[in-house]
């Protein structure tokens, strides 16, 4: 694909995700939705997120992304769990996955 291509196709997907975002808005204060609608909708979030999470935590690109990251994302996903800070989340994923590649478990 040349250059111009991949402009043109940039420039369509930011229009046609900002058009998306201002009829949300704009949407918003015509639709009244349910309180179930919106439980649905707070729970499909949610599922959508940990479905990313779990895709980038298990594969890299095609491959299986290494049980040291399963492990060490898994690790700060506890710490998370037991409410610690954001910094200190990261530092235990980081640190387990790294102490697990030196010692040789990719």
């Amino acid at each position: 694909m040349s250059a111009l291509g991949v402009s043109v196709a940039i420039v369509v997907f930011a229009c046609g995700t900002y058009a998306l975002r201002v009829s949300g808005v704009l949407l918003r204060a015509r639709v009244a939705l349910s309180a179930g609608a919106l439980a649905s909708l707070d729970r499909s979030i949610v599922c959508l997120l940990v479905a990313v999470a779990l895709t980038s935590m298990l594969f890299d690109g095609n491959d299986f992304g290494g049980p040291a990251r399963v492990v060490g994302v898994s690790a700060g996903a506890i710490a998370a769990w037991f409410k610690a800070p954001l910094v200190a989340v990261v530092f235990v994923a980081a640190g387990v996955t790294a102490l697990l590649r030196l010692s040789g478990i990719a």
